[in-house]
């Protein structure tokens, strides 16, 4: 890995566990806007940006997350997967924009992971999870999408790793 990606993805990580932090309270319940998720949106302008996102989810959930340590596979596991889809979908996608609306989706859809974590855990009943978490995940991940188009303008994502 090249030392800028290397850096990069550093500074990613810190930013999502600093975000994270920031909301802790609403980040790791069965009711969940954890408004760093938006940096998943990252990877539609570059896959290198999965190891940053990655990384910064680890490191969330280990650092806020009072589920432990199943909290890592859980969480670890939907980012990798949903991020990998993307990246996939991607391929196949030129624009920006639709990148994100599909990335969206896929999270959204995918949060059943999150809430199979938490009915196992924690008890809740798995379909009601299901849509509260889901329903945060597309708010959050909705409201990111003109925010990260907006930055991509300034920051120009795709040449910074």
């Amino acid at each position: 890995m090249k030392v800028k990606t290397l850096a990069t993805s550093g500074i990613i990580a810190a930013l999502y566990v600093a975000v994270t932090f920031l909301v802790a309270p609403f980040g790791f319940t069965n009711i969940q806007f954890r408004v760093s998720e938006m940096f998943n949106h990252l990877v539609v302008f570059n896959k290198k940006y999965i190891f940053g996102i990655v990384l910064g989810v680890f490191v969330a959930n280990m650092l806020f997350s009072d589920l432990g340590p199943i909290d890592l596979v859980f969480g670890v596991g939907h980012s990798i997967l949903s991020l990998t889809i993307t990246i996939l979908a991607g391929r196949y996608i030129a624009s920006h924009g639709k990148r994100m609306i599909i990335n969206t989706l896929v999270f959204t859809f995918t949060m059943f992971i999150i809430a199979f974590e938490l009915h196992l855990v924690l008890g809740f009943p798995f379909l009601l999870t299901w849509l509260f978490v889901a329903v945060g995940e597309f708010v959050v991940m909705a409201v990111g999408i003109p925010i990260m188009l907006a930055l991509n303008k300034r920051l120009q994502f795709e040449k910074l790793i």
